[in-house]
């Protein structure tokens, strides 16, 4: 991948690891930022907002790993 300034949600995919779709589904509801751009529309995210979103993202996990609600969910599963 290059580091061209716009992404395609292909390419923001295979930097989240996560599928296309779940990435269409984040562009969707509002939580990655994106543009539509051209005659068919093809969606792109700027570096930058992926960066943004990642760091919010990180953020968000920070606080519910030390909030309560987290301490069930974090217990070790053991087999």
């Amino acid at each position: 991948m290059t580091t061209d300034r716009f992404l395609t949600l292909s390419d923001v995919a295979d930097v989240l690891n996560i599928s296309a779709s779940q990435t269409y589904a984040l562009v969707r509801s509002g939580e990655l930022e994106a543009i539509k751009i051209g005659g068919r529309g093809q969606w792109r995210v700027e570096r930058d907002r992926l960066e943004s979103y990642i760091d919010r993202m990180y953020d968000q996990t920070r606080e519910f790993v030390r909030s309560p609600a987290a301490k069930d969910e974090l217990e070790p599963v053991v087999d």
